[in-house]
């Protein structure tokens, strides 16, 4: 019989409970988790207890009433948030993400034929083993994702669960079963439902999964139904002899060798959307000028619009910006781009990697070169602690005020000149050499 091992916090939660009467397994994730051999994130508990009774069993413990109209309470054990949930039976979904109202249930089967999934329709304790009603078990084994019931039913109920199996498919690496598979390209237009929050929550943990490039293939239409951006991407020729393929097919190929690094993947996911729109062709070669302004000024467009965060945004921007600004292994053009994109100078030297490695073989080794120079060249600057940015400059502004600077505007002018003199090796980043010369220039 399956064991699975249950960290003490939720396992002395099952003991109480059942110790009381009452039926209590771990659902969900976990099970799953579990039988693929990985560490659960969360564990979670579903009973045939009232959420009441639960709070009343749990009185002595910290509760946090996070969804008592649907059944759940969360307890609160040392670091760890716990929810137990009542067996219930879901009404209607009318606005395409939650039940109306929900039935409680006696039944641990109703309870879970409600379930997405039949990978997370599993309950476990020790007692009674692994309860796997609708063959979740051998959909793992199968590497299989299959929905509890019609497929239709459970994406009408809630459509976000269509970038669920997008996002399970994608990191866990499962085939979505030809049913299922069919019923998200028929209903993806329910995704309108959905608030951008809560999508792009779903696309963050998809396109950080190992398959990604796989899923973002078979499942172009919905992403580029998400972000209608990407539709001119796919099957976009560039006719170019640097490339092998169309536009589309470049980027996943690029996301295919990057680290599963969020703002990495967002930054190849956009770093060629503005092809279509700058493409020109006037002698037979495809020509692309300025499209990394054009790319970073959609994915600007598309992150606000998804409801990113500042940061997010900001690094991802430079990022697709930088991503064709032409660097030489030297120094000077190493510094020259740190002070622009400072501590992403690695992160854009992957998705130069990657951009890279998605084009014709017959460019790849030369540039490949070039790149494992300019590496090298950052480790050495990093190392000898080189001046790149203002930050590392010897001098400040209160240094040019004690030698009559004023303070204002004109402090910030010199310092960017002695910081762009320093990155071009015509001044040492010495007080004495740059406070001489802003002392001899200053007006």
């Amino acid at each position: 019989m399956l064991k699975i091992n249950i960290p003490e916090e939720p396992n002395w939660i099952l003991s109480k409970l059942i110790d009381n009467g009452y039926d209590a397994y771990v659902v969900g994730g976990c099970v799953r988790d579990s039988i693929l051999g990985n560490i659960p994130k969360d564990w979670d508990i579903c009973t045939n207890a009232k959420p009441l009774e639960v709070k009343g069993l749990f009185a002595e413990n910290k509760i946090v009433d996070t969804g008592l109209k649907h059944g759940t309470v969360t307890l609160v054990l040392g670091d760890g948030n716990y929810e137990v949930t009542t067996y219930r039976i879901d009404g209607e979904y009318s606005d395409g993400r939650r039940p109306n109202d929900v039935l409680f249930t006696d039944d641990l089967k109703e309870d879970l034929s409600r379930r997405d999934f039949t990978i997370n329709a599993m309950a476990y304790n020790d007692i009674d083993g692994l309860v796997d009603y609708f063959g979740g078990e051998s959909d793992l084994q199968n590497w299989l994702l299959r929905c509890v019931g019609l497929p239709n039913d459970r994406f009408n109920e809630d459509a976000l669960r269509m970038l669920r199996a997008m996002r399970f498919s994608s990191t866990l690496g499962l085939v979505i079963e030809e049913e299922t598979s069919k019923s998200i390209h028929d209903n993806f237009e329910l995704l309108s439902k959905i608030s951008l929050e809560r999508i792009s929550s779903e696309l963050n943990k998809l396109i950080c999964g190992l398959s990604c490039s796989t899923v973002l293939r078979e499942y172009q239409d919905v992403i580029s139904f998400i972000i209608p951006e990407i539709k001119p991407m796919i099957g976009f020729n560039q006719h170019n002899p640097y490339h092998i393929y169309d536009v589309w097919e470049h980027t996943l190929a690029a996301i295919l060798v990057s680290p599963q690094d969020l703002e990495i993947r967002l930054a190849i996911l956009f770093h060629d959307i503005g092809k279509p729109k700058s493409y020109s062709c006037p002698t037979g070669i495809g020509h692309f000028y300025k499209h990394h302004l054009y790319s970073e000024e959609i994915a600007k467009d598309v992150l606000r619009r998804m409801k990113y965060d500042n940061k997010t945004i900001d690094n991802v921007c430079k990022l697709v910006y930088n991503h064709s600004v032409p660097m030489v292994n030297t120094r000077r053009s190493v510094k020259r781009m740190l002070a622009v994109v400072d501590d992403l100078f690695d992160k854009l030297l992957q998705v130069k990697i990657c951009d890279m490695s998605a084009q014709s073989p017959m460019s790849i080794a030369k540039k490949k070169k070039v790149l494992e120079n300019i590496q090298q060249i950052y480790q050495d600057v990093l190392k000898e602690k080189d001046c790149f940015t203002l930050k590392n400059l010897n001098v400040n502004g209160d240094d040019l005020i004690s030698i009559g600077y004023n303070a204002g505007k004109e402090i910030g002018i010199m310092l960017n000149r002695l910081l762009e003199l320093v990155i071009n090796e015509k001044l040492n980043n010495t007080k004495e050499e740059l406070l001489e010369f802003a002392r001899v220039t200053i007006k």
